[in-house]
């Protein structure tokens, strides 16, 4: 398994050959010159976007795109910590493959955050999931152990653990069959601090946060969740959700209000890496 930095480099490396290659090609004398292949836009975007370092070098963060364009990107975090694999065998279920199904019945876009136990866990899923192109897979970590300390009362890992956490997320990936994770994280809870960004630096991620707060932890009332995407989605917009049945368990009815109602504002729902690359652009 390699870590994202190597597989990066990887693919540089891929490139300097293919251009090489290409370059030998064409001073041949077996036969005529040929045009060489105009890459297609697929291949031209097939390497997600990211943000350059932050001050100090410091690991990225993104917050929500600057678009006029009437465009949202929905995330959805797969939580599960590391220790709550017992609950799992008695029976709580932390995946929700109706969510998903909506999402495909539905036909849109998203971003979801998985841990590695989450992962591990539901392996099928995970590669069902990496595998349809309206979704992409990007990292929650592999333990949903804080990176801050007092994060809603999460357990908390130690800055020295932080880099080979995330790297352990993506082997988790790999090894359910998720071929190409996103090099996007989310801090459990949303927590981080300077510690934090410095110990993510050397991965090359980028750290994705949200503008809106749909309130469907632990919620019980649908139109309640609905009503709070819908109150706060501008264009742009990164809303939070969860993709946990036992910790969200009206998320997939509120979808049943929000996609609708956003698509009759003019909405269009996209991927985080679709905000992530306009912005980008955009500099």
């Amino acid at each position: 398994m390699t870590t994202l930095t190597a597989r990066v480099r990887t693919l540089a490396v891929c490139a300097l050959l293919a251009t090489a290659v290409a370059v030998a090609g064409c001073g041949s004398q077996a036969g005529p010159k040929k045009a060489a292949p105009t890459p297609s836009p697929e291949a031209e975007t097939s390497r997600p976007p990211t943000l350059a370092p932050g001050p100090q070098g410091l690991a990225p963060v993104f917050k929500n795109g600057e678009r006029r364009e009437k465009v949202v990107a929905l995330t959805f975090d797969a939580d599960m910590t590391a220790d709550q694999g017992t609950r799992a065998a008695r029976g709580e279920r932390f995946d929700n493959p109706e969510l998903i199904r909506a999402l495909k019945r539905y036909k849109v876009p998203a971003t979801v955050f998985m841990t590695g136990r989450w992962a591990e866990e539901y392996p099928a899923q995970a590669k069902a999931i990496g595998a349809d192109p309206l979704f992409e897979v990007a990292n929650h970590s592999y333990s949903h152990y804080a990176f801050t300390k007092d994060c809603y009362g999460l357990p908390t890992i130690a800055p020295k653990d932080m880099k080979a956490d995330v790297e352990r997320a993506f082997k988790a990936f790999e090894k359910a069959g998720v071929a190409d994770a996103v090099p996007y994280f989310r801090f459990p809870g949303g927590c981080y601090d300077r510690t934090a960004l410095r110990a993510l630096a050397a991965g090359g991620v980028t750290a994705v946060q949200w503008d809106v707060v749909s309130g469907d932890a632990f919620a019980t009332d649908a139109d309640a969740v609905a009503a709070d995407v819908l109150g706060g989605v501008k264009p742009g917009s990164v809303v939070v959700m969860h993709c946990t049945r036992s910790a969200a368990p009206v998320t997939e009815k509120a979808l049943r209000t929000i996609v609708p109602a956003l698509r009759k504002q003019g909405y269009r729902f996209v991927r985080v890496s679709e905000l992530i690359g306009a912005q980008g652009s955009a500099r």
